[in-house]
């Protein structure tokens, strides 16, 4: 199958669906930091969503799509859309923050690229946020512990011509009791320790097991 994984500097989806032995490629502006720049296209990916295209890897190979991709996994960037951030909206920081609803509009037309890609198999991966009543409610939502990864992270798939996940392993999220009474996910704890913009980065990247269930789940729709 021909696989795009739009926004994943981590390669961590990409990564399973080659070892499965599909022509899978991440896709992000950033450099990738899964270690396979032969398998990452540096840049926009919108140009390519509909596939017909040809574009390069980072190690400077030429690739060319000459139909549709077979599936696409889009992580568009969840900062302006998580309900987590609606405080900022609040209007005590509008002089703060005097773009953010500007940001926010950009951030829903990016995600809604991907609903109307031409493709006939889609998923679209987000926090709890706005597309809920921006656009529909997510077909699932699941945890990285449904899957093997003791963590609790609830994620939204929005999902065309694809089954839900179904959960392969699951095991008790590990949850620190803060002194402030508070309950807080250990990855988010472990991540306020890094600088902000590498705990935005580390924070965006796919569990390992939700990233093998796609594969093994997902793989197999063209067969």
């Amino acid at each position: 199958m021909n696989v795009l994984i739009a926004c994943e500097e981590s390669q961590r989806v990409c990564i399973e669906f080659r070892k499965r032995g599909h022509f899978a490629f991440s896709c992000d502006i950033q450099e990738c930091t899964g270690g396979h720049p032969e398998w990452h296209i540096m840049g926009d990916c919108l140009p390519i969503l509909d596939g017909c295209c040809v574009f390069k890897t980072m190690d400077g190979t030429e690739h060319k799509i000459s139909g549709k991709w077979d599936l696409i996994i889009a992580h568009p960037p969840c900062t302006y859309l998580t309900l987590s951030g609606n405080k900022w909206f609040k209007p005590e920081f509008e002089n703060r923050f005097p773009e953010r609803k500007k940001q926010r509009k950009e951030a829903i037309n990016f995600f809604m690229k991907f609903v109307h890609a031409d493709c006939p198999h889609i998923a679209i991966e987000n926090p709890v946020g706005v597309m809920s009543t921006q656009y529909r409610k997510p077909d699932q939502y699941i945890e990285p512990y449904y899957f093997g990864d003791a963590e609790k992270k609830k994620t939204g798939l929005w999902l065309k011509e694809l089954p839900l996940l179904t959960p392969t392993n699951v095991v008790k999220p590990v949850i620190i009791h803060c002194a402030s009474g508070a309950n807080v996910p250990r990855w988010h704890m472990e991540t306020l320790k890094l600088p902000k913009e590498e705990r935005s980065r580390v924070r965006s990247k796919t569990f390992i097991g939700i990233a093998r269930a796609m594969a093994e789940q997902w793989g197999g729709i063209c067969n």
